[in-house]
């Protein structure tokens, strides 16, 4: 990240694109322009891409629409109760959302009467860093509660008083630590700390989906370490994640160092193993309880249930029994430092291979059709993947091999 000395945001091509300009045209209302604020502006003025845009106005929810939608630009009322509109235009998206402020929360939803006013509308907000708005045109940053000197300083704080910010919503618990993790330094702010460690059983009423993706962005973060060691410190995970392993801190540590000595990024699936028990069964509860996709948890049994020892001469056998990445995170969370090197080193640069041996040569060379040929055929594959994926003749004379034991299990059946 580059030093933040702006104090207004700075040019980028994304600022001119004629569907921004299009969607603050049509909110435009004499002096008074949409505002972009949250991760847009945060992003920028840490010279990180931007890739979500977010607008607030003025505007009450439903002229938004009428305005858009006069303007030629589709309007979807994503989040219209709570006063957000999601514009698109020339196939790019951009949510809007009307200044607000709470009536009343419960820690899951709120309700929420409409405003005129900016300041209202951050005070709402989570942290400071996440309430700078800015114009879209002047590129003159608004920050109400001193957002730029926590971003420049790495400093993470709620808006006003932290336990009411929690309890106006759960979540912000786990967005405490994400956010801690992805631009926060290795200080934390006390009385968010203490605020986080006081309400986490708060985070049992929460649906396992908002958990769960809040866990997955903590765990795929830059410097995820220090968010998590101060979880586990402040017995956070204890609402969600009971499973949690004993050496959770230690796997999660030694993966990120050989992620940095060997200038890889082992995968979410695999950080997020190194709080779990090394144990499939249990993983794939937790990964059930917390509606894990089917596919990350085809990816948890595989790095949990690997066929071969995680050695370098096996690597290029478990890239093909799986997939290459999968073998990579096999190697960075098992391997130990010593190997790690040596098995990433066995995939560098190499394409996993095809098999294309069939049943019908095998036909052709006297074995009789049916589960003597299927046998023979998986025996050969095994053998030719651990074997180094041999070609030519030397996997001619592999088949020669398995055939004439098939052809003599067969006789002597």
């Amino acid at each position: 990240m580059k030093p933040l000395v702006e104090l207004s945001l700075p040019d980028a091509d994304w600022l001119h694109s004629s569907s921004l300009k299009r969607v603050i045209s049509a909110l435009t209302d004499g002096d008074t322009r949409p505002r972009l604020v949250g991760g847009a502006v945060r992003d920028s003025l840490l010279g990180l891409p931007v890739t979500d845009i977010d607008l607030a106005t003025p505007i009450h929810p439903h002229d938004v629409i009428l305005r858009l939608e006069q303007s030629g630009i589709k309007a979807i009322p994503t989040g219209i109760d709570h006063g957000t509109i999601t514009a698109v235009a020339d196939g790019k998206t951009y949510e809007i959302t009307t200044l607000r402020r709470d009536v009343s929360t419960d820690g899951r939803r709120a309700t929420v009467a409409f405003s005129g006013d900016w300041r209202e509308d951050a005070a709402r907000r989570d942290f400071t860093f996440n309430a700078l708005y800015a114009d879209p045109v002047s590129r003159e940053i608004f920050d109400y509660f001193g957002g730029i000197a926590d971003l420049a300083n790495g400093h993470l704080r709620f808006i006003g008083d932290a336990k009411q910010r929690i309890a106006e919503d759960h979540l912000r618990i786990l967005r405490y630590f994400r956010f801690l993790a992805r631009f926060g330094g290795n200080d934390a702010d006390s009385a968010a700390l203490t605020a986080c460690t006081h309400a986490a059983n708060n985070l049992m009423a929460l649906s396992r989906e908002r958990i769960a993706s809040e866990l997955m962005k903590i765990v795929s973060a830059a410097r995820p370490l220090f968010a998590v060691s101060l979880m586990i410190q402040g017995k956070i995970f204890d609402a969600f994640l009971p499973e949690l392993s004993p050496h959770a801190h230690t796997n999660l540590a030694c993966l990120l160092m050989r992620e940095n000595t060997l200038n890889l990024i082992a995968t979410p699936t695999a950080r997020l193993l190194c709080l779990l028990p090394a144990d499939a069964v249990t993983a794939d509860k937790v990964a059930m309880r917390l509606k894990l996709s089917n596919r990350m948890r085809g990816q948890i049994s595989a790095r949990l249930t690997a066929a071969l020892p995680i050695i370098p001469a096996n690597m290029r056998a478990l890239a093909y029994y799986n997939d290459t990445q999968t073998a990579q995170d096999l190697a960075l969370l098992y391997a130990g430092d010593l190997d790690a090197a040596e098995c990433i080193a066995q995939l560098t640069g190499w394409q996993v291979p095809s098999f294309a041996f069939k049943g019908g040569q095998l036909i052709a060379r006297g074995l009789k059709a049916g589960p003597l040929v299927a046998r023979t055929l998986q025996s050969i594959e095994k053998k030719w993947a651990e074997g180094g994926f041999p070609q030519g003749r030397d996997l001619d004379t592999l088949v020669d091999q398995e055939v004439a034991l098939a052809l003599l299990s067969a006789k002597n059946a």
